[in-house]
């Protein structure tokens, strides 16, 4: 069954001038002989109509044995009142040829988006790291403004999570001191940062 592809470009073999609906009854019927005489027939028509749709010569051939196999399993579903033997392998080798093209089309739609979304998770991963490096350095830029109580009473509120008590206990400096500090400093980093309220 897995005979290759004539490709030539002569005249079909005698059982294609001959009526082919007897072989493919005897194909249907599992007869090898008929499919080879049928296969004989046939595969130059199924070959150019699938190349002219496929237009790889590789694909067409696996295509055209893709057809002559699909002739092979469905000969009893073949009707000679819908059509010529001829007909029907055309329609069938168009189908498939069609399937192929647009199954490849698909796949490298799929290829496509795939990557536009890698590149665009990267891209945002990139940008929002380089956004992140470049808030820290400005915060620093801004943090070394401040005088040193201001900065060291913000830095452990806000990066080391202390109340105002604590903050006042570890600087060993009073509470409302502490509390006009942080807030001088916050209202001067607010500002170093271009923060608009």
């Amino acid at each position: 069954m897995s005979r290759p592809i004539p490709f030539g470009t002569g005249r079909p073999a005698d059982a294609d001038r001959g009526d082919l609906t007897d072989v493919m009854r005897h194909v249907a019927q599992g007869d090898k002989e008929a499919f080879s005489a049928l296969y004989d027939a046939l595969a130059p028509l199924v070959f150019g109509i699938v190349v002219k749709v496929v237009r790889d010569r590789a694909q067409s051939e696996e295509v055209a044995q893709e057809v002559m196999i699909d002739l092979w399993r469905q000969a009893a579903r073949y009707r000679p009142e819908a059509g010529s033997v001829r007909t029907w392998a055309a329609t069938v080798a168009h189908r498939r040829a069609v399937d192929r093209v647009r199954s490849a089309q698909a796949a490298t739609d799929r290829e496509h988006a795939q990557a536009a979304r890698e590149h665009t998770t990267a891209y945002d991963e990139v940008a929002e790291q380089v956004e992140t490096r470049l808030e820290s350095e400005q915060v620093r830029r801004c943090l070394r403004g401040l005088t040193e109580l201001q900065r060291q009473a913000v830095t452990l509120a806000y990066y080391r999570g202390l109340t105002y008590r604590e903050v006042a206990e570890a600087l060993g400096t009073p509470l409302p001191t502490v509390k006009t500090r942080m807030r001088d400093g916050l209202v001067r980093l607010r500002d170093c940062m271009g923060v608009t309220t």
